[in-house]
């Protein structure tokens, strides 16, 4: 059977792997010039930078999914190490600290920031890794047919277990005092693109995700992910087309027929979308077949755009970890500027991470230079123009020489600034998104975008839009369960 699949982003290149594995002729077409989607890489006078993500967590997801394949990440990846220190994090300008691989010493840290804290992460991060366990197995690793499959029984279990019902920011309060403690078990949920306020209690595992399992670093950079699975997916037949837009989605007698692109039309059995899916539901079907209206996407709660700044030096960083955080001391105003409409805007002091992999792998800068990945987060559809990205690079930079206390500009060899408008370009994303929807209460698991149209009875989706969300773990994890729902309808 052919199956199309439109996006060769994580969740398009992990899906051909697997389906390709299964038996099915698989085509993938991809809007631009290289695998990888959001994880696409750029290079220039001797720098590379990964554009998009640069964490590399979960690592039994990715055993999980490789074990597919009957390989482990040490069979695919020349080297694969944990970071230590994890990440480095500037409250303001007044204090620095390292999270470490070594829990003992985090516990040393948070006993420094509050009285009995580090009993407190103790219990916290056991807490968190029970509780991340069950959700694998009964949240994460399924699919949601209909919204009694949320209120079963054991469903509703979970969600108390997980306190699903409460917020974060609620859940974090009553178990720690300090605003740096707090701080450093929120931050994190702002790369799944929500808000400590706005975002279930349940994601407090991402905890026990981070400072149990800990962050670790491929060789290559997430790029060397992406070409790893873009080459799986090869070696069992899978064919790629790069340049090829996909412009419609030929539906008759509700079954996608074929995809249409600039340059061919192809026939399919199966479509299966990893391309953003606003824009696939609105620019590539016709309104009788579309699941979600415009009025659906326009009242979604979105996760954050950006600007991102891949700057190359010509001198070493001394103060710099692999990942850095740079957390503004007007926290709860920063969230506001991002999630609230009547506040958005370019903010004005606003928190922003500094990625650097030339600390750990030589290949990614000049023998005496660093690859810094500079991101701050905006509120999507914003207006975006050269002299707004500009000012605010200047204004970003200078912050990040004071607090680094070293100079910086006059070492820099090359720069680009991708912004709201790129994302919406190069990747199709809904009013410049850089992530998708965010992990709201009302936008998890069957609250999600249905991996099956409701519509067009052959064609599906995969991806962070869909359950289980956003990162590069979700997407190959929806990647599984989309596998497993074609397995069910047509390799019975």
């Amino acid at each position: 059977m052919k199956v199309v699949i439109i996006g060769a982003g994580f969740g398009g290149l992990s899906a051909a792997a697997l389906l390709a594995k299964d038996g099915f002729e698989v085509t993938v077409v991809e809007k631009n010039e290289q695998p990888g989607g959001r994880a696409s890489i750029h290079k220039d006078k001797g720098f590379t930078f990964d554009m998009g993500p640069s964490w590399y967590l979960m690592p039994d997801v990715y055993e999980n999914f490789f074990a597919e394949f009957d390989k482990k990440p040490e069979d695919v990846f020349d080297d694969l190490h944990r970071l230590d220190p994890a990440y480095r994090i500037f409250f303001g300008k007044e204090k620095v600290i390292d999270i470490f691989a070594d829990l003992e010493k985090n516990f040393e840290l948070f006993d420094q920031l509050e009285e009995n804290g580090g009993e407190k992460l103790r219990k916290y991060l056991d807490h968190a890794e029970k509780n991340y366990e069950a959700a694998l197995q009964d949240l994460i690793y399924r699919d949601y047919h209909s919204i009694f499959d949320i209120f079963s029984w054991k469903m509703m279990k979970a969600g108390l277990k997980f306190s699903i019902f409460s917020n974060l920011d609620s859940f974090v309060r009553k178990r720690f005092e300090s605003d740096e403690a707090r701080k450093i078990l929120e931050y994190s949920i702002g790369f799944l693109g929500g808000a400590p306020t706005n975002t279930p209690a349940m994601y407090y595992i991402m905890n026990h995700i981070d400072l149990n399992m800990g962050v670790w670093f491929p060789e290559g950079g997430m790029g060397g992910v992406v070409d790893v699975i873009y080459k799986l997916a090869q070696s069992y037949g899978a064919k790629f087309k790069f340049n090829q837009p996909a412009t419609k989605i030929e539906v008759e007698n509700k079954h996608a027929k074929r995809v249409v692109t600039e340059k061919e039309t192809l026939d399919a059995d199966i479509v299966l979308v990893n391309a953003d899916y606003a824009h696939s539901e609105l620019e590539l079907l016709d309104k009788r077949y579309r699941t979600y209206s415009e009025k659906y996407w326009d009242t979604r709660v979105l996760a954050p755009s950006a600007m991102v700044a891949y700057v190359g030096v010509n001198k070493k960083v001394e103060n710099l970890a692999h990942h850095t955080l740079f957390l503004d001391e007007d926290w709860d105003k920063g969230f506001d500027v991002l999630f609230d409409p009547k506040k958005a805007a370019w903010p004005e002091t606003p928190s922003y991470y500094v990625n650097v992999p030339s600390k750990s792998s030589s290949g990614f800068a000049p023998e005496h230079g660093e690859t810094l990945f500079i991101l701050i987060p905006l509120a999507p559809g914003l207006e975006d123009t050269e002299a707004l990205r500009e000012n605010f690079f200047n204004k970003i930079f200078l912050d990040l020489e004071e607090k680094l206390g070293e100079p910086l500009r006059d070492f820099v060899v090359t720069k680009r600034i991708f912004c709201i408008n790129d994302f919406a370009e190069r990747y199709n994303a809904y009013k410049g998104t850089a992530l998708g929807l965010s992990h709201t209460m009302r936008q998890t698991a069957w609250w999600r975008p249905s991996h099956r149209s409701k519509k067009v009875k052959n064609l599906y989706y995969t991806g962070a839009y869909t359950h289980p969300g956003i990162g590069v773990p979700m997407t190959l994890i929806s990647s599984q369960i989309v596998r497993e729902e074609l397995q069910k309808k047509y390799l019975k």
